[in-house]
């Protein structure tokens, strides 16, 4: 039962029970848009905090001489 009429006549109904849409408000959009630019500010951040903390253990231990960076001896294979 989804004619038109029905549509028009549940909409009818559910305005006329009190269920009013408000208007969009500009100062809500902004708060909105703020606390996402916010969010995703501090979630690129977290990213790159984790990323130098990566970097600086990486030559910590490079300095103290457990890991290196040398390959081995082995000639890559040939197919």
């Amino acid at each position: 039962m989804s004619t038109t009429a029905h549509k028009v006549a549940t909409h009818a109904a559910a305005t006329a029970r009190g269920r009013r849409r408000r208007p969009p408000s500009v100062l809500r959009e902004i708060v909105y848009g703020m606390s996402l630019g916010l969010l995703a500010g501090y979630l690129w951040k977290l990213h790159h905090w984790s990323n130098r903390r990566r970097t600086r253990e990486f030559y910590s231990l490079l300095d103290q001489g457990k890991i290196t960076v040398v390959a081995g001896d082995e000639p890559p294979a040939r197919c």
